[in-house]
């Protein structure tokens, strides 16, 4: 049992059942007990890694993706070097490192971070501590001007609201009360206007799920890059459309009951990039494309096997590894899928099929 069941637990008691959204909300982003408010959950101490953290390749590819969009621009000065939901700060300090190549960049580059978590902003600091950093809540707290954004695993943070199809409508996923422990239920079944589109390929008995801040977020980013210009790239595991249950828990790089101990666990669902690329009113979206198949075409095996010259034994062995993990099929190559948002008219940008 934690602190924060025993907050939920009397909240439904008073108020009623709450949606899965509201339930990721408080266990992730609860001020005194949620996840990401009180620990460090990345790397192999943590509960799980991602793609930075596997290896610098990734945030190098990410850096040279970003350069590549700005000299296709006109090399605008200044503007905006953004990430939400930054992590330790892996990411972005790859790709300040790998940027600091290409004439210009750097100095035009206004780096900010949306971080709502304290405890990650600190490490973010630290990690970061020789560049000029500027943090934020919220993404439309970012300067209006241009705009040049990575998203890598924020939208899969996001909280969900999820739905099961019923012959009278859909049934949304609660969280309740069953004999004084939390429990999943189903509510009473009703139209939902956000999910019309979907009565024409779902079946009663499907599951879909839905995230209601990725339209508006995605709207905020679309605004400056239409306005100012600039180009945002996502990547994150899911698909196109959703169906079916993606709702996890993990804890200590293992799926855990995501009701058993709330704010002990990291949850997340899968992304729905259909939703996102509708949300990027004004902008051109080039189709979205597998994670190993992007990070592919924008010369990772040729850095891997540059790097492998200087490795021997387990480093190399590791390194191997890393690069297998990044794109392999079988392992996040496939899963984690890529999106870019762009002005109207910008060059197809590499790693995606023109």
């Amino acid at each position: 049992m934690t602190e924060l069941a025993d907050i939920l637990k009397r909240r439904i008691a008073a108020q009623g059942p709450i949606s899965l959204s509201d339930y990721m909300a408080e266990c992730l982003l609860h001020p005194d007990h949620g996840y990401y408010a009180t620990r460090d959950p990345f790397g192999r101490g943590g509960d799980f890694i991602t793609a930075p953290e596997i290896s610098q390749m990734f945030g190098e590819m990410i850096g040279l993706w970003l350069a590549q969009c700005w000299m296709d621009q006109g090399c605008p000065t200044p503007f905006t070097l953004a990430e939400p939901g930054p992590g330790r700060g892996t990411l972005m300090a790859d790709i300040l490192r790998v940027t600091a190549k290409v004439p210009g960049f750097l100095k035009a580059a206004n780096v900010h971070l949306i971080e709502a978590s304290e405890t990650l902003a600190g490490i973010q600091q630290e990690r970061l501590g020789d560049h000029n950093v500027t943090w934020s809540d919220t993404i439309d707290a970012l300067p209006q001007a241009p705009l040049f954004l990575v998203a890598n695993e924020f939208f899969d943070a996001l909280p969900i609201r999820q739905f099961q199809r019923d012959e009278k409508g859909w049934r949304e996923v609660q969280v309740a009360l069953k004999d004084g422990a939390l429990s999943m239920g189903l509510s009473a079944p009703a139209p939902i206007a956000a999910l019309d589109h979907r009565l024409g390929d779902t079946n009663p008995g499907d599951i879909v799920e839905f995230c209601p801040a990725a339209a508006p977020i995605t709207a905020q980013i679309s605004a400056r890059i239409a306005a100012h210009g600039g180009a945002a790239l996502i990547l994150d595991y899911g698909d196109w459309r959703s169906l079916g249950d993606t709702f996890q828990a993990l804890r200590d790089h293992k799926p855990v009951d995501a009701l058993a101990e709330p704010g002990l666990a990291d949850l997340t669902a899968h992304v729905e990039f259909e939703a996102v690329a509708k949300a990027a009113v004004g902008l051109q979206v080039p189709q979205m494309t597998a994670q190993g198949v992007f990070l592919e075409r924008l010369g990772i095996t040729a850095r891997a096997q540059a790097l492998a010259q200087k490795l021997r034994g387990e480093a190399l062995e590791n390194h191997i590894s890393a690069h297998r993990r990044l794109t392999h099929p079988q392992e996040m190559g496939t899963l984690f899928k890529t999106l870019a948002l762009l002005p109207k008219g910008a060059p197809t940008p590499p790693g995606f099929a023109s």
